[in-house]
């Protein structure tokens, strides 16, 4: 039964490498609890996605898509242009002012004794002791 549903899907997917690669997958899809477009009729995993296959209920691209999502580690997301989106803080898009930019610079001790004057908000959770 197994050598006539291969020759059913070679119809649908030509090289033998690659139905064997979806047929896996989805057998796999099967096994974590995948529900099945066909009847079962006491088949195994690896056959009942053979006849999915073949009989035309999953779409052996979307077998393809979904196997190549499950082996990438890193998925690259598309960023935007940089002509696309505007800079901040220019007034229609672009900077005409190439000046540098300055950044207020400040010591540890400042930093220390901006701290210590900071106090803590009235009725905080944190005083119930």
């Amino acid at each position: 039964m197994a050598r006539v549903t291969v020759e059913d899907c070679i119809e649908k997917v030509d090289n033998r490498f690659e139905l064997v690669l979806l047929a896996s997958h989805r057998a796999r899809m099967i096994s974590a609890g995948s529900p099945l477009t066909i009847d079962r009729d006491r088949d195994k995993n690896p056959v009942v996605a053979l006849r999915e296959i073949a009989d035309s209920t999953v779409s052996p691209e979307d077998l393809k898509e979904d196997l190549i999502h499950s082996l990438q580690k890193h998925v690259d997301v598309d960023e935007p242009e940089a002509g696309a989106v505007p800079m901040l803080g220019a007034p229609g898009g672009s900077s005409s002012d190439d000046s540098p930019v300055e950044f207020d610079r400040m010591t540890e001790e400042d930093l220390l004794r901006g701290l210590d004057g900071l106090v803590p908000p009235v009725g905080s959770d944190d005083d119930s002791d």
